[in-house]
């Protein structure tokens, strides 16, 4: 039985409204197979636009179970991920990938499945430049929310949210709150009740 503080049944969509409708990632962001469902500590990276190589560096960088949330400098057109960076990942023991950006081999990873939640699929490849400026394991910002080294991700088919780490706990424990009081709503809808009797809207 999941305890208050249990993270892995979290919904993108609770733990958004949780936190105080903070922490939502840019809506384009969503998994590749909607029955994907991710929560774990984020490894932020920042690519210059158009190149991968920091996306190889990160996935020997960051530890087991993090999940790799990447910032494409708003190149988006490129496909920054496939099929070969996957299973690298895979091998490393990593959680997820979220990018602010493309991917492709769509196909052969969904058939991976290792969750990949992109904001697009793109065919376009990418440069490696050696003297390109990037970074891993520094903050990032997607879409106006800041994301840190250690913050908490849940993502699934409705979007991602990212909590600051210090909040994880607190959050966790509002999201079953909510579900608790959701459950309830349902079992009074089910019994004949209205949502405007339930909620007090008129």
């Amino acid at each position: 039985m999941a305890t208050e503080t249990d993270t892995s049944g979290l919904s993108s969509a609770t733990v958004h409204e949780a936190a105080g409708r903070i922490g939502a990632l840019p809506s384009g962001i969503k998994p590749l197979d909607l029955a994907w469902h991710l929560v774990a500590p984020a490894f932020p990276v920042r690519l210059p636009p158009g190149d991968n190589l920091w996306l190889h560096r990160a996935v020997y960088a960051a530890q087991p179970g993090e999940v790799l949330v990447v910032d494409t400098g708003g190149g988006f057109e490129y496909g920054y991920w496939g099929e070969i960076l996957a299973e690298a990942a895979v091998a490393r023991g990593l959680a997820g990938l979220v990018i602010h950006g493309g991917v492709r081999d769509a196909q052969r990873l969904r058939e991976l499945g290792w969750p990949v939640f992109a904001e697009r699929v793109c065919i376009r490849g990418t440069t490696k430049d050696l003297a390109g400026d990037g970074a891993f394991g520094k903050p990032i910002n997607l879409g106006g929310v800041d994301v840190a080294d250690g913050d908490l991700v849940v993502a699934d088919a409705d979007g991602v949210v990212v909590v600051p780490a210090a909040r994880a706990t607190e959050v966790s424990v509002r999201s079953h709150e909510r579900d608790r009081a959701e459950a309830e709503t349902i079992r009074r809808l089910r019994a004949g009740e209205s949502t405007l009797a339930i909620y007090g809207l008129g």
